[in-house]
C-alpha cells in the first residue's frame, strides 16, 4: 500500500512538473521557474530511484527512501543527545562525560538529589567509607617506577594520558596534551606512532612506547634499529619505554593508520612509505618467547641510559603470564613496570569481534597480573599500571585496590581535549580536530584552551581520588586494601574483592602452588608462549575439516576498503585473500607448534 501511495506522489509531482512549466512560460513570473527547477530535481531524483539497481528500499519507495539513510546517519546524535539516559550511553555514560567536561573547564563538578544508579543491582560496586576520615594530602601521590636493575627510576603521577600515537591523533591533540602533562608534573605516553616533535613541544614527561613496528627506531626492512633509539632515548623528556606486546581493543591484532591519515610529516615520523597503510605486525619481529622478551627489555633498559622500561599487554592466557616470571626468575632480567591494558579499552579502530569477544576486561585482568607477581615473589619489584577506561577519582581508587600502583588514560584525556564520543577516529572525519590528520578540523582545536583543559581534567581527578582515600580514613594509598571495595553479588548480601577472588601469599607459587594454579603453573615454560596441556575433557570435537583450498575467484573482485565509502558506489565482490595484514606476525619461528606438554 504504501509503494502505491509513493508512486502516485511521484506522478502527481510529474504533472505538477509540467502544470509549473507551463505557468512558467505563459505568466513570465521568475518564482514559476524555481519552482520549475526544485519539482524537476524531485522528479528526476523519483526517476533514477526507480531505476537504479543498488538500493532495493529507493526502488520501491523512490525519494521518501531517502528519509531513511538521512535518519539512519543522525541516529548517533538523536540517540546521544536526546534518548539515552544520563547512565546507560557506551562507551562512556553521559553523567561520566559530563564531570569529564565540567573539570576540564576547571568545575568542581557537582549533581544535586541523589544517584541515579541502581545500587541494588547485582555487579554494583562502592568504596568503603571510614567513621574518622582524615584530611586530604596537600600534594598530589606519586609512585616510584624502577626495579632494583633501573639506575634512572621516575616518580609518576596517579594518573596520566596513555599510549595515543600522532597520526592516530592530531599534531593539535598531542600538543594540547602534552602542554597539559607538563603543566601538571604527569606522564604523556607516545603510543606506538613513534616519538615525534609533537610529544616534545611542551617539555612534558614522556614514555615512549615501542610496537611491533618499531617506528621512529627501524630499519628499511621493519627491525630493531639500536642506534636511532639510543639517540632518541638519551633525551632529558623520555623518562621511560614501554613494549607495547597487545592492546585491549584488538589483542592478538596489530595495529593500522589508513592510507589516507598518512602525511609526509606522519610518514618522515615513523620511516614508511607514503600511499598505503600502516601497519604494525601481530607480534614483534625480535622475539617470540618470554626469555626471548626480556633480552629485548635488557637491550632498551642499556640503549636508555638505565631508563625504566616496561612491557604492556591486554592479558589473554594465565598461563603466559606465569611465563614470564618464570623467564624473569630464571635470567634475571625484571622489567620495571606492567601496563594491563583492558578489553574495554578502545582509541584504536578494532574489528566488532576483537572489540567485544576477545581478551579479559581490566578488573579480572589487573586482579590476576597482581596476584601472579605476589605469587612468584616479584611484585616488590614491578610497578602495575591499570589502562582501560578510567575517567574519575573512584576509578582510580578502584583500580588501586585491584592490584595497581598508578593508572593510564586515554579516552578521558581525549573528551578533556574536546573529543564528542562522535566515534569517527578511523575515517579521518573527526568533527572536533583530535583525531584527524585534515587540516581544516584540526585547526579548530585550540592547544592553549585545550593543554588548560587536560591540566585541570588531571588536577581535579587526582585530588578527588585524594579526597575519597581520605574519606575512607587513608593518608596514602599504600594503606588501600581489598577489604575496602565491596560489590553487590545478589540482591541480598554484598561481599568485599578479599572475599571475592583467591589472592595468593607472597611466594606462594613457587613454594606450593594451589590446586586451582598448579597446572598452569606447571605448563608455563619461559621458553615458549600459549597452552599445549591436553584436556581429558572439554575439547570440542566435530566433523572432519578439510584443508583449505582456493576457489575460483570473480573476474571484477576488489580489495575490501578499510573505512566505509561515504558515496555509494557499485558493489564488487572482494578478494578471496581478506585477511588483515595487520594480523601477521612479526617473527615466523620454525618451533610454530610445541610438542604436547607432559605433566
Amino acid at each position: 500500500m504504501m509503494r502505491i501511495v509513493v508512486l502516485l506522489f511521484l506522478a502527481v509531482l510529474v504533472t505538477g512538473f509540467v502544470i509549473t512549466a507551463i505557468l512558467a512560460g505563459t505568466s513570465g513570473e521568475w518564482v514559476w521557474w524555481i519552482l520549475v527547477g526544485l519539482t524537476g530535481l524531485l522528479v528526476a531524483l523519483g526517476i533514477h530511484d526507480l531505476v537504479q539497481k543498488r538500493h532495493a528500499i529507493l526502488r520501491n519507495f523512490p525519494i521518501v527512501g531517502h528519509a531513511r539513510y538521512l535518519f539512519e546517519f543522525i541516529r548517533p546524535e538523536i540517540q546521544q543527545y536526546f534518548i539515552e539516559r544520563n547512565t546507560d550511553g557506551k562507551p562512556f555514560d553521559r553523567d561520566t562525560r559530563s564531570v569529564i567536561y565540567a573539570r576540564a573547564k576547571g568545575v568542581d563538578s557537582h549533581k544535586a538529589f541523589g544517584t541515579e544508579l541502581d545500587v541494588n543491582r547485582v555487579g554494583h560496586e562502592y568504596l568503603v567509607h571510614s567513621t574518622a576520615p582524615v584530611a586530604p594530602p596537600a600534594e598530589q601521590h606519586k609512585v616510584r617506577i624502577g626495579s632494583s636493575q633501573c639506575t634512572r627510576p621516575y616518580d609518576i603521577s596517579l594518573l596520566n594520558v596513555s599510549s595515543m600515537s600522532f597520526g592516530a591523533l592530531s599534531s593539535h591533540a598531542v600538543m594540547a596534551m602534552n602542554k597539559g602533562a607538563a603543566m601538571g608534573g604527569f606522564v604523556q605516553e607516545t603510543g606506538e606512532g613513534g616519538l615525534t616533535r609533537y610529544h616534545l613541544e611542551c617539555g612534558a614527561d614522556i614514555f615512549w612506547e615501542i610496537g611491533s613496528g618499531y617506528f621512529g627506531c627501524r630499519t628499511p626492512e621493519g627491525r630493531f634499529a639500536p642506534e636511532t633509539f639510543r639517540a632518541k632515548a638519551a633525551r632529558e623528556e623520555v623518562k621511560g619505554i614501554t613494549i607495547k606486546i597487545s592492546q585491549g581493543a584488538k589483542p592478538g591484532l596489530g595495529g593500522v593508520l589508513p592510507a589516507a591519515k598518512i602525511t609526509q610529516e606522519i610518514s618522515e615520523a615513523r620511516e614508511v612509505p607514503m600511499g598505503q597503510d600502516c601497519i604494525s605486525p601481530a607480534s614483534h619481529p625480535e622475539f617470540s618467547t618470554p626469555r626471548e622478551m626480556l633480552d629485548f627489555v635488557a637491550l632498551l633498559r642499556e640503549l636508555s641510559g638505565g631508563k625504566p622500561v616496561g612491557i604492556k599487554f591486554c592479558v589473554g592466557s594465565r598461563t603466559d603470564l606465569m611465563a614470564i616470571c618464570k623467564a624473569m626468575l630464571e635470567t634475571g632480567i625484571l622489567v620495571d613496570f606492567i601496563t594491563v591494558d583492558g578489553a574495554e579499552g578502545g582509541t584504536g579502530a578494532a574489528p566488532i569481534e576483537y572489540e567485544d569477544h576477545v581478551g579479559t576486561p581490566l578488573t579480572e585482568a589487573l586482579m590476576l597480573v597482581h596476584t601472579i607477581l605476589v605469587g612468584t615473589g616479584l611484585r616488590k619489584e614491578i610497578r602495575l599500571a591499570a589502562a582501560g577506561k578510567v575517567a574519575s577519582g573512584s576509578d582510580i581508587v578502584k583500580r588501586l585496590i585491584q592490584g595497581a600502583d598508578f593508572t593510564f588514560a586515554a579516552r578521558s584525556m581525549m573528551m578533556a581535549t574536546g573529543c564528542i564520543q562522535a566515534q569517527q577516529c578511523h575515517t579521518n572525519h573527526c568533527p572536533v580536530g583530535v583525531t584527524t590528520q585534515n587540516k581544516r578540523l584540526e585547526r579548530a582545536l585550540d592547544v592553549q584552551d585545550k593543554g588548560h583543559r587536560v591540566y585541570n581534567y588531571h588536577r581535579l581527578t587526582v585530588t578527588e581520588a585524594g579526597q575519597l582515600m581520605a574519606s575512607m580514613g587513608l593518608t596514602s594509598p599504600d594503606q588501600l586494601n581489598t577489604r575496602m571495595l565491596r560489590r553487590r553479588v545478589n540482591l541480598q548480601s554484598t561481599r568485599s574483592y578479599a572475599e571475592l577472588f583467591h589472592w595468593l601469599r607472597p611466594g606462594e607459587l613457587l613454594e606450593n602452588p594451589p590446586a586451582s594454579w598448579a597446572q598452569d603453573w606447571q605448563e608455563a615454560d619461559p621458553d615458549h608462549f600459549g597452552e599445549f596441556a591436553p584436556l581429558p575433557y572439554g575439547v570440542p570435537r566435530g566433523v572432519g575439516i578439510e584443508p583449505p583450498r582456493r576457489e575460483e575467484e570473480p573476474a571484477d573482485a576488489v580489495s575490501a576498503p578499510r573505512v566505509e565509502p561515504r558515496n555509494s558506489k557499485k558493489v564488487h565482490p572482494v578478494h578471496q585473500d581478506v585477511t588483515r595484514p595487520e594480523g601477521q606476525p612479526g617473527k615466523q619461528t620454525v618451533d610454530q607448534h610445541r610438542e604436547p606438554w607432559q605433566p
